[in-house]
């Protein structure tokens, strides 16, 4: 039998349809209703399934082929095609006593034509039980509705239940047909909850969805994210325009997804454009540019009288039908972002920037462009818009004062501004160049890093032809463009950006790029020699602003290295640094957490560039927030791009790929782990390789590798973090090979004497806890490793502990709760059992899966297995939906699992487990 989908967030209204077709002794009548799209017809469609399984008969009435017929004749058309479809003896009887009705109807007949269709229609149910479902109600024509209204409330067919479906016609003309008055219950279709419209993109895409599209699909659907119609047309829309990929197990957005459209054929676009799409397109492609007000539109009559009327008109209707929205100061929008995506597809007849530019032209006209600007800074969309339609002589000044004005109060609008201007002026003026260091300047103070390399256009014009006077602003302006760079997770060296012979000008250039390659962006170089500062960087004030001074950026290099280097470069800095947290930092190639501890107050938070993300997913990391830290990778993938373009970030990587490997999923961690580069040289990457490598059962090649990454680590000057490394060599190599345990030690000894940070000090001391059966200082490392908060040092050292600690129990206890709140799979369950084994205790797990599991747990989760929702499940057992949700609630607290898939993951492969 083919597998049927099931109908999603609609279990209970498929019931109560499903209970109105069933064959009753009264008559029976029932109205589905709901906006367009909402999933009316399968509802329809599944309840009548649902009872034709049942062996109830289902008729569909369908007015739509009675050959033109309207009122009554029309209706009796549509009951003779429903009666033919039932096979019984009086069927002749029955069509012959319609017709005869019918013939004498234009008599004024009409309700004698009606009674006996109401008879005739109970007299057949009588003898072949059967229901009727009529659907697209809103659609039949007046006379043939008011028709069926009134054969169903005055002639009811008795014992035939009737199941129409229809949308709601609010305000229609006075005497308009009204179904609703004629049924005894209306069920009215509500928008799908979150949760349901997460299941739907799931079941539509084949499998989960990443959080960030579903936040994108309901950001685009706005009042309609609750529409399986429009949810179904922006996931189509999407696989046509190669908006999707399937990244770490789910469907995510390929890119950062800002403009999702419905389709061309989606209902609600149709309706927009039923009178016309030049107008509702132009006013689509100014409002994604500008912000449009009325008084824009009155704006438009000199320049051009007539299309501002025809958008007047325009814009009249769709606030009328609610498709745009009008706020108190007189702002449009569109009130479902991807409806005015699918209208920016159309073609019109109209170039809108020559309608941005009209709009802009009449203000600046009264009032002058400087002065327009200062009053108006919201025109300065409008003049970006515009383009070559609007001269320089009236763009720049408007644009320069709007910029300045909204540089106090509303900084993207302000950072647009400038970057249009700056498109506009020829390099290397000092006019040039101040706006150029005050654009770099306002995104730097708001963390806008994306908006500081968009500067990179004008700025690689002033590097190429550099004026005689600078001033320092094309210095800082570089030096900004670096440092965003690094933000972004890109090198300056990529593709050349900034030309190699401005290092020479500028050294502080030279020491950004080199700062990245040792926090994993770009390649790895060595450190430019120090020199005398250009002529023009005495014009940058050192160690003040955001910009790190050389001192500073010395600093940040030397957190990678020993800690004798690290002294030398604090001792140049006026204040001293959180050396620990900025250590820390260094060992996992934060590049944002290193810059915190440095710069301290100085610091702007840029939480949406790649480095602020990467700062949180290590965050997130060591907390054992293992499932946010991996969305976070896949949120830096898709920033960078999937196929590892600029902005990509290989220690995120390298950290998913570590969490897959302890969780026991290597395809996955694998696959993490095939997207960086051979030539990518960090700790971090090199503990990922050796754990995959490792449990994937290539052990000897995996240690062996490993060597090398620590051996090419240390000689590239990247120590913080490969104590880790070494710490696993040993870890691995303890029962097989102890002479290359023995040697790891001491090469971690070796490296916490050059190194000395709280890592290598918890690394040395947790390896002699290994072979040296040291539980006191492996009770210091579980210490330290609390104090900075790493959850899976914590669990190494209770691991330990279990083995050397006078009582093992309590660590194994501790251990397994780590292990669950980690969800940990076969690595991790593996290196525990080996620490009771050891010990000859038995893991603190209290009981087996199968033995802590009633029958009814047991059926519960299955139906979880099955892809059963909530709602589903619950009709199942016959309890409530709130009663399913604590018991899944109880069974997450009692095995430590978080979500749905890792429950019936563990039950499958017979991990499951419960906390003590």
């Amino acid at each position: 039998m083919e597998r049927r989908a099931s109908l999603v967030g609609r279990d209970h209204q498929v019931g109560v349809v499903a209970d109105a077709l069933r064959p009753a002794g009264t008559a029976r009548t029932l109205l589905v209703t709901g906006e367009a799209g909402a999933g009316k017809s399968a509802v329809l469609d599944e309840a009548r399934h649902t009872v034709v399984q049942a062996g109830t008969k289902v008729l569909r009435l369908s007015w739509e082929t009675t050959g033109g017929s309207t009122g009554a004749a029309g209706l009796a058309d549509a009951v003779c095609g429903v009666l033919a479809e039932i096979q019984h003896g009086r069927l002749l009887a029955h069509i012959t006593a319609v017709r005869r009705a019918q013939s004498r109807s234009g008599d004024g007949g009409e309700l004698t034509l009606l009674s006996t269709l109401g008879e005739t229609l109970a007299d057949a149910a009588g003898h072949v039980p059967f229901a009727l479902v009529l659907d697209g109600a809103e659609r039949m024509p007046p006379p043939t509705a008011s028709a069926l209204q009134l054969m169903l409330r005055v002639f009811r067919p008795a014992g035939l239940p009737v199941v129409m479906a229809g949308r709601p016609v609010p305000g229609g003309p006075a005497g308009a047909p009204d179904l609703a008055t004629a049924a005894d219950r209306v069920l009215d279709l509500p928008p799908l909850r979150p949760a349901d419209v997460g299941e739907l993109v799931g079941q539509r895409l084949g499998r989960p969805a990443d959080p960030a599209l579903l936040s994108a699909v309901r950001r685009s659907l706005g009042p309609l994210a609750g529409n399986p119609a429009a949810v179904l047309s922006v996931l189509t829309a999407l696989a046509e325009d190669d908006g999707l990929v399937d990244l770490d197990g789910r469907t995510c957005l390929a890119g950062r997804g800002v403009d999702l459209r419905l389709t061309v054929d989606a209902e609600p676009l149709r309706r927009v454009t039923a009178d016309g799409t030049d107008a509702a397109v132009v006013l689509a492609g100014l409002l994604h540019r500008a912000e449009l007000r009325l008084e824009d539109l009155h704006s438009l009559i000199p320049a051009c009288a007539v299309l501002a009327a025809d958008l007047g008109r325009t814009v009249d209707r769709l606030v009328r039908e609610r498709v745009l929205t009008l706020d108190g100061d007189g702002r449009l929008a569109f009130a479902v972002p991807a409806l005015a995506a699918a209208l920016r597809t159309l073609p019109s007849r109209r170039d809108v920037r020559s309608v941005h530019a009209a709009v802009v032209q009449t203000v600046a006209e009264r009032l002058g462009p400087a002065t327009t600007g200062a009053c108006h800074p919201l025109l300065a969309d409008h003049v970006a818009a515009a383009g070559p339609a609007l001269n320089d002589g009236v763009a720049v000044p408007l644009l320069l004062a709007a910029a300045a004005r909204d540089a106090r109060s509303y900084h993207p609008r302000a950072a647009r501004a400038y970057l249009s201007a700056l498109r506009r002026l020829p390099p290397n003026y000092p006019a040039t160049l101040g706006v150029l260091r005050e654009a770099a300047e306002l995104g730097l103070g708001c963390g806008d890093h994306a908006g500081v390399l968009a500067l990179g256009e004008p700025i690689l014009a002033g590097l190429r032809d550099p004026g005689p006077t600078d001033g320092g602003g094309l210095e800082f302006a570089t030096l900004a463009w670096g440092l965003s760079a690094l933000h972004e997770h890109r090198s300056p060296y990529d593709n050349d950006a900034v030309p190699r012979e401005v290092f020479a000008r500028m050294p502080r250039t030279a020491l950004l790029a080199a700062l990245g390659g040792r926090y994993g962006i770009g390649p790895l170089t060595p450190w430019p020699p120090s020199t005398a500062p250009a002529p023009d960087s005495g014009r940058l004030p050192d160690g003040h602003g955001p910009l790190p001074s050389r001192a500073e950026l010395r600093t940040l290099a030397a957190a990678v290295g020993g800690h004798e280097e690290l002294a030398r470069a604090l001792h140049g800095l006026r204040h001293e640094a959180a050396t620990e947290r900025l250590r820390d930092a260094a060992a996992y190639g934060d590049l944002a957490g290193a810059l915190d501890s440095v710069l301290g107050e100085r610091y702007v938070r840029a939480d949406h560039s790649a480095a602020g993300r990467y700062h949180a997913m290590v965050r997130d990391y060591l907390a054992g927030r293992w499932d946010d830290a991996l969305s976070a990778a896949r949120g830096i993938e898709r920033r960078g791009g999937v196929c590892g373009g600029p902005g990509t970030s290989q220690l995120a990587r390298a950290l998913a790929a570590e969490i897959h490997c302890f969780r026991g999923d290597l395809v996955r961690a694998r696959e993490w782990l095939d997207r960086i580069p051979g030539t990518v040289v960090h700790p971090l990457v090199a503990r990922a390789r050796l754990g995959v490598r490792y449990w994937s059962g290539q052990q000897d090649a995996a240690l062996e590798e490993a060597w090398q990454d620590v051996r090419r680590a240390r000689g590239s000057g990247l120590l913080t973090g490969a104590e880790r490394v070494l710490l696993r060599i040993l870890e691995f190599a303890e029962e097989t090979r102890p002479e290359q345990a023995r040697q790891a030690l001491e090469q971690l000894a070796a490296l916490h004497a050059e190194v000395d940070t709280a890592m290598t000090r918890e690394a040395l001391l947790a390896g002699r806890g290994v072979l040296d059966r040291d539980a006191d200082g492996t009770h210091d490392a579980y210490r330290s490793a609390e104090r900075r908060g790493d959850r899976h040092m914590m669990l190494y050292c209770c691991q330990i502990l279990a083995e050397v600690g006078d009582d093992p129990q309590p660590w194994l206890a501790e251990a397994a709760r780590h292990t669950h709140l980690l969800s940990l799979g076969r690595p991790g369950r593996v290196l525990l059992g080996r620490s009771a084994q050891r010990r000859n205790v038995p893991l603190p797990r209290g009981r087996s899966s199968r033995e802590g599991l009633s029958e009814a747990d047991v059926r519960l989760i299955g139906m979880v297995g099955e892809g059963g929702t909530n709602r589903q499940i619950a009709a199942r057992l016959a309890c409530s939906e709130k009663t399913v949700e604590q018991r899944l609630a109880r069974l997450f607290q009692r095995t430590g699992r978080r979500s749905r898939v890792e429950l019936v993951a563990a039950w499958l492969d017979g991990s499951l487990s419960f906390m003590v």
